[in-house]
């Protein structure tokens, strides 16, 4: 007998054990009418109901209530033979999936010291923009947490179901600049010394990713400065690029200050004010409950945990406000 699609018993699967298309929804990272669209698809493909609808619940038929133990524990079956898999061919590697300035920024920096801790483990690191999870959601909806990863480091909110997971660190942004633009003719002191200075911007390529990250215009006005146009000065597409521009004194960066917590260390950079604004979301570590019996992978989990506790940027010296929604000016 030929299957139905995998992602239809998997949206079917997780309503009937939410009972709730919205929670199988947030389980699968994915929108409820997908869910719905899902569902139907399945029940077209067998030829009977699995749901009776109502407008406030949704119950299992008969049809429904016989395939769900035996969907749930094939589920369960297929994770299991992953993870052996995985244990057999990964021993000794561990392979971490992490956002792509996170990598660049702030891990790739510190690795030579994991190296010298754990020189045996075949540490790998795959870069994927879908570890933001609104940037997942949008554009690979249907792969794991993980994704392909024994450790997963991922921006978020923290729901991550059938995981193990760590807050590592919080994100949120701040003015950051050359230690040359504190002294000059027009030495920046306060945040209302911005309007001498040129303003950097960043904006991803994917549109979902600078959701819910502050713009100039509400930094400055939590900062109380008004009267700037915080639309001058050059765009970057990559935090990174931003961040060179704001070492190189072309001016001042909101930017997330872990993603430059080397180039504060020795100097290169500074963070002349200490009010922050939230990106909407944190740094989590992810794994799964069988990593747990991998040394490898908490070698590089405990490594991590080690270096975020002690990472001076983890948390906001001084919180301000939600920022404004985009396209407010701040004058």
């Amino acid at each position: 007998m030929r299957l139905p699609p995998l992602n239809a018993l998997r949206a079917f699967e997780a309503a009937a054990r939410h009972s709730s298309v919205h929670k199988a929804a947030q389980e699968l990272y994915v929108t409820p009418a997908a869910i719905s669209h899902q569902i139907k698809a399945l029940e077209e493909y067998l030829g009977v109901m699995l749901f009776k609808r109502t407008p406030r619940r949704i119950t299992l038929t008969p049809a429904g209530e016989a395939c769900l133990p035996k969907l749930t524990a094939a589920f369960a079956q297929m994770a299991d033979a992953v993870a052996a898999a995985q244990q057999q061919i990964h021993t000794g590697r561990v392979m971490v999936s992490v956002a792509p300035a996170l990598a660049a920024k702030w891990l790739i920096p510190k690795l030579a010291k994991f190296r010298d801790l754990h020189g045996d483990i075949d540490l790998r690191i795959s870069a994927r923009q879908t570890m933001v999870d609104r940037v997942r959601g949008e554009l690979d909806a249907g792969s794991n947490l993980l994704e392909g990863g024994d450790v997963a480091i991922r921006l978020g909110e923290g729901h991550y179901p059938g995981h193990v997971s760590h807050k590592l660190f919080t994100s949120y942004s701040l003015p950051i600049c050359s230690p040359k633009l504190l002294e000059g003719p027009t030495p920046l002191r306060t945040p209302d010394d911005l309007r001498h200075h040129t303003l950097l911007h960043y904006e991803s390529d994917i549109a979902l990713a600078d959701v819910g990250r502050p713009t100039w215009a509400s930094w400055l006005k939590a900062a109380g400065v008004r009267g700037i146009n915080t639309r001058r000065g050059p765009t970057f597409n990559h935090v990174a690029l931003a961040l060179q521009a704001a070492a190189d004194g072309l001016g001042v960066v909101l930017g997330v200050p872990i993603m430059a917590s080397e180039e504060i260390a020795d100097g290169t950079l500074v963070a002349p004010f200490d009010l922050a604004l939230p990106t909407g979301g944190s740094y989590y570590l992810l794994h799964t409950e069988a990593a747990e019996r991998e040394p490898s992978i908490m070698a590089f989990r405990d490594w991590v945990l080690s270096e975020a506790r002690s990472e001076p940027w983890a948390e906001p010296k001084q919180i301000g406000s939600a920022p404004l929604l985009d396209g407010e000016t701040g004058s």
